[in-house]
């Protein structure tokens, strides 16, 4: 399975049923992550650009040479050897938030609970969104075999998988150039797939992304798509380990706004009074990755 052109088939064998490990409901869960939106969505540059998804660049500032310690007499010089960089405090908890999109029967997509049991012709879309930036990974893996990584692609969004706080990402999207491709269609098989949401602060060590993934795909297909190694994989399963807070929110039935396909296409970001996630999920505090579960099931 991939989330690309090339993978559509992947979503024919699924519907979707969300499971979340080791979860729990908390009041505060919604309004904790929704307090990093922006009151005020910013003003559109008329300009229809789609947000990169590549790791930012940063720019070194200005460096200022160290101050020099004076020594007093009988005392050794201070050791040169640089401090560790400080640990960021309050940083936000990592949260995701999850919409199901369903296509209705005259093209719209409206939002549809993730336990629903999807049929033949069904088809749908799915929207996340995270309270910080960060990087997300998509696993896959059929009846408990081997993990292959689905996202981030070499042929999607430029190998990128950064996500910006509240800009929502958007699986597949309604800009594809076709309709039919704008969509996870079901067919006659039923099956059922689990998907790893990881979500993380830092890259992970281990797996290529942007132009390292692109080179790597280029170099051997069969190299593509990327299976994470035990090391990885590992660490995914500990992290899936860690208990979530979640928070649901019915909105069945109700169509996605021209706000959200803006968001989803120009990188504008979420505003307070944008919809909010049908589905919210966060780690602790403590916590700098963030690993959830989506079930696929087709019956």
């Amino acid at each position: 399975m991939r989330l690309s052109v090339m993978v559509l088939a992947f979503f024919c064998l699924c519907g979707v049923a969300m499971g979340i490990a080791a979860s729990a409901q908390d009041d505060d869960v919604r309004g904790a992550f929704l307090t990093s939106r922006p009151k005020v969505k910013p003003t559109s540059t008329g300009t229809a650009a789609k947000p990169s998804r590549r790791r930012p660049k940063t720019t070194p500032g200005p460096t200022k040479p160290p101050e020099k310690t004076p020594v007093k007499p009988g005392t050794s010089k201070p050791s040169s050897t640089p401090s560790a960089p400080p640990t960021p405090v309050n940083a936000p908890r990592l949260g995701i938030g999850l919409t199901l999109f369903m296509r209705d029967s005259n093209g719209l997509a409206v939002r549809v609970d993730p336990d629903h049991v999807f049929r033949k012709g069904d088809r749908v879309r799915v929207l996340l969104e995270t309270n910080t930036d960060g990087y997300l990974y998509i696993f896959n893996t059929t009846e408990d075999g081997a993990p292959t990584m689905i996202y981030p692609d070499a042929d999607l969004d430029e190998a990128g998988n950064y996500l910006q706080a509240h800009v929502p990402f958007e699986i597949p999207t309604n800009q594809a150039a076709e309709e039919r491709l704008r969509w996870f269609a079901f067919d006659e098989n039923a099956g059922t797939e689990r998907l790893f949401l990881v979500f993380t602060r830092e890259p992970l060590g281990g797996i290529p992304i942007d132009d390292e993934l692109i080179a790597l795909c280029r170099g051997s297909r069969e190299s593509c798509p990327v299976k994470p190694n035990a090391e990885v994989w590992a660490t995914v399963q500990k992290e899936l380990q860690q208990p979530l807070k979640t928070d649901k929110k019915q909105q069945n039935g109700q169509a996605e706004t021209a706000s959200e396909q803006q968001a989803t296409t120009r990188g504008l970001g979420l505003a307070k009074d944008d919809p909010q996630p049908s589905l919210v999920m966060m780690a602790s505090s403590a916590r700098p990755t963030l690993v959830a579960t989506l079930d696929l099931i087709h019956k």
